[in-house]
C-alpha cells in the first residue's frame, strides 16, 4: 500500500490487502471529490485484533460529491462483494465543511456497516443516530488516524471540543453500562479506556489503557485481567465475566467519568 498511504505507521498484516482494496474502490467512485481515507479505531491505536476487532475507516469527500455516489460506494464496499476480513467494517462518510469545524453532532453523510459479524446497514441521516460515537471517533481520528489516501487527518479532521467530548464519553459509557449487544469483556476495557481518558486526555489502545487501570485499582484488577485475556480470543470464544463485577466495575468508570464532567462544568 506504499504507493497510497502517506503515513509511515506500518498497518497490520492481515487486512492489508482488504483496505488496498477499500482505496481502490472509494477512489474509483468518489473521483476527484476524495479528499482522505482514514484508518481510525483500533488500527489507528494499534491495537488491532484479527478475529475480534473491526475495521474502522474514515472517508472525507468534497461537498460537491454527488449524491449517487453515497450509494455506489456502500454498494460497492458491501460484503460479500468485498470480501471484509474482520469482524465488520464500519465505515463513515463525512463532507470537509463538516469535520474542519469541532462539533458535538454525528454529522456523518454515509454510515456503513458491513461483514461476516456485522448487520448490513447503509444510514445516510444522521439526525437519527446518537452522536457519542461520531465524536469519540473524530477524536481518535484527529489525534492518532492513519492515512491510507489523501490528506492527513489533523489536516482535515478538527478536534471535538472538550465539553462536547465528555459529554460523548459519558454517553457511551451510560449504554456500555446498560450492556446490550456489547460483550462484557468490551465493556470493561471501553470503561478503562474512558477513565484513563478522562485522567490524561489522550486515547490509548484498549489494552493499554486496561493496563493502567489495574495498576492503580487493585480492587478491579482481576476482573480488568479477565478482559484482556478475553480480548486477546476470538469474539466466538470470548470469556464469561462475572455480571455483577461488571456491573460495579462500569458503576465506578460512570462515577468517575461523571466527576470529570462535573470538574469541566458539564
Amino acid at each position: 500500500m506504499a504507493h497510497m498511504r502517506e503515513d509511515p505507521r506500518p498497518l497490520p498484516t492481515e487486512p492489508r490487502p482488504y483496505l488496498e482494496e477499500l482505496v481502490r474502490r472509494t477512489r474509483t467512485v468518489c473521483g476527484p471529490h476524495l479528499v482522505s481515507v482514514l484508518a481510525v479505531g483500533s488500527l489507528a491505536l494499534g491495537d488491532y485484533r484479527h478475529g475480534r476487532s473491526d475495521i474502522d475507516v474514515t472517508v472525507v469527500v468534497e461537498p460537491s460529491l454527488p449524491g449517487p455516489a453515497l450509494h455506489d460506494l456502500a454498494g460497492a464496499l458491501a460484503h460479500p462483494h468485498l470480501p471484509c476480513p474482520a469482524a465488520g467494517l464500519e465505515l463513515v462518510v463525512y463532507g470537509t465543511d463538516f469535520v474542519r469545524h469541532p462539533s458535538g453532532a454525528a454529522g456523518y453523510l454515509l454510515d456503513l456497516n458491513t461483514g461476516p459479524l456485522l448487520p448490513n446497514r447503509a444510514d445516510v441521516d444522521a439526525a437519527r443516530s446518537p452522536a457519542f460515537w461520531y465524536v469519540i471517533d473524530r477524536s481518535v481520528a484527529h489525534q492518532t488516524g492513519l492515512t491510507l489516501f489523501g490528506r492527513p487527518a489533523r489536516e482535515v479532521i478538527a478536534a471535538p471540543d472538550r465539553p462536547d467530548l465528555l459529554a460523548a464519553v459519558r454517553a457511551s459509557v451510560r449504554e456500555h453500562s446498560d450492556g446490550e449487544g456489547h460483550l462484557a469483556d468490551n465493556r470493561v476495557l471501553n470503561g478503562c479506556r474512558s477513565v484513563v481518558f478522562c485522567r490524561t486526555g489522550r486515547w490509548m489502545a484498549k489494552r493499554t489503557a486496561a493496563r493502567e487501570v489495574a495498576l492503580a485499582e487493585e480492587e478491579f484488577r482481576p476482573l480488568v485481567e479477565a478482559a484482556v485475556r478475553s480480548f486477546e480470543r476470538p469474539r466466538s470464544s470470548a470469556i464469561p465475566l462475572p455480571t455483577a463485577e461488571v456491573r460495579a466495575f462500569l458503576a465506578w468508570v460512570r462515577a468517575r467519568v461523571e466527576q470529570t464532567a462535573r470538574a469541566a462544568g458539564i
